[in-house]
């Protein structure tokens, strides 16, 4: 077991706590007077596009990240030692949970891997106590739902929603087409990058580069009370095996499910290893809540360490473990506590899509969903 000590961690741990953290309170957020139905639209779009799969395969398949990659079992380590600024909510103080993490990537149907496309990580703690986010009342579980990409692709409910029926549009549409595009996209996307930038529209419409999905650095992107503050979260590999995956190239071609291959093969070799960081709201203007696509300035307030993942060498994925951990379990930023509410207008209009979801999924498949308890174990 690693020390769950600020003196092991890496440089992140002791970068200075930003000048003035903004504290929480209710007026951070400034919902619109038409969310109610932005948030009724963007869930019955998401559900078209699970009756999509629906229909074609016989079995319900999430509305997004429909497809995963990894369904891992680790534990969660809070650092000793943290400032009170950091010891807040689920990480109050020093503490070792169960995780269990399933990584995935953003389309609804189930594609050859070759369509590139982003990647995300969810994140369920088990054996979490304290006051709840209303719907999870009951449970013992915090859900933090991530990708790799520091901002989210769209400023506000409105427009996701905008985004999201475009994307539905394509549910089972045209396989060949796709990988023909992915391929076209992530050339155009090295030509971007070649000149120092970088395009979450063509990645996020199949010009992700081919590369291992280990060696991401994984974001919460949109905001999250943070106790008695607001924060963006990061996931980030930190044990060599995982860090020297950073950019490795995958070749996807001829190998619809390369990605999960290689996970497979890597935890069947290596443990991995995760610093979960917070990235405290020092202002709302450089920072805000409202507007997710804004990327939150790292000088202005760096991530901070406040916990390690720790994943042992094991199954990474099998058939038994995909009924439990993509029929069985839901994952939602929703599922929490009251001390990690999500927080801004994405995250308001994901709950009622997710719930929706979960519920749609539970019923076609007959697979009755439940939060884990601390005692929780994945087959195969």
């Amino acid at each position: 077991m690693l020390r769950r000590s600020l003196l092991s961690a890496t440089d992140s741990t002791t970068a200075p706590i930003p000048a003035g953290p903004l504290r929480y309170t209710p007026s951070v957020e400034t919902p619109q007077a038409d969310e109610a139905e932005t948030a009724e639209a963007l869930a019955e779009t998401m559900l078209s596009i699970s009756r999509t799969t629906y229909k074609d395969g016989g079995h319900a398949l999430r509305s997004v990240h429909a497809k995963s990659h990894g369904l891992l079992v680790g534990r969660l380590e809070v650092l000793d030692g943290l400032p009170p600024v950091l010891a807040q909510g689920l990480f109050a103080q020093p503490a070792d949970h169960a995780v269990l993490l399933r990584l995935s990537t953003t389309p609804g149907d189930i594609l050859p891997d070759s369509v590139s496309t982003p990647r995300g990580m969810a994140v369920k703690v088990l054996g979490v106590t304290g006051a709840r986010l209303p719907g999870s009342e009951g449970a013992t579980t915090q859900d933090f739902v991530l990708a790799n990409g520091p901002a989210f692709t769209a400023p506000d409910a409105k427009s996701f929603l905008g985004n999201l029926k475009l994307l539905a549009a394509t549910t089972d549409k045209a396989e060949g087409l796709k990988k023909a595009l992915s391929a076209t996209l992530r050339g155009a996307e090295r030509v971007v990058e070649a000149f120092g930038g970088e395009s979450p529209t063509l990645k996020s419409m199949g010009g992700h580069p081919e590369t291992h999905i280990l060696g991401e650095r994984f974001f919460s992107q949109v905001p999250l009370r943070y106790g008695d503050y607001v924060a963006k979260l990061s996931v980030v590999p930190v044990s060599p095996e995982l860090v020297a995956l950073s950019g490795a190239p995958l070749d996807l071609n001829g190998a619809p499910n390369g990605l999960r291959e290689a996970v497979v093969d890597f935890f069947q070799r290596h443990a991995g290893v995760w610093e979960l960081r917070v990235q405290l709201c020092t202002d709302l203007d450089s920072m805000p809540v409202e507007d997710a696509s804004v990327v939150w300035p790292e000088d202005r307030s760096p991530y901070v360490t406040v916990a390690r993942i720790v994943v042992p060498v094991q199954n990474a994925w099998s058939a038994e473990r995909a009924q439990a951990g993509d029929d069985r379990l839901s994952f939602s930023p929703w599922h929490g506590l009251a001390a990690h509410q999500p927080l801004g207008s994405v995250m308001r209009a994901r709950r009622l899509a997710y719930e929706r979801s979960a519920a749609y999924r539970a019923e076609r498949n007959g697979c009755p969903m439940a939060e884990p308890q601390s005692n929780y174990r994945m087959p195969g």
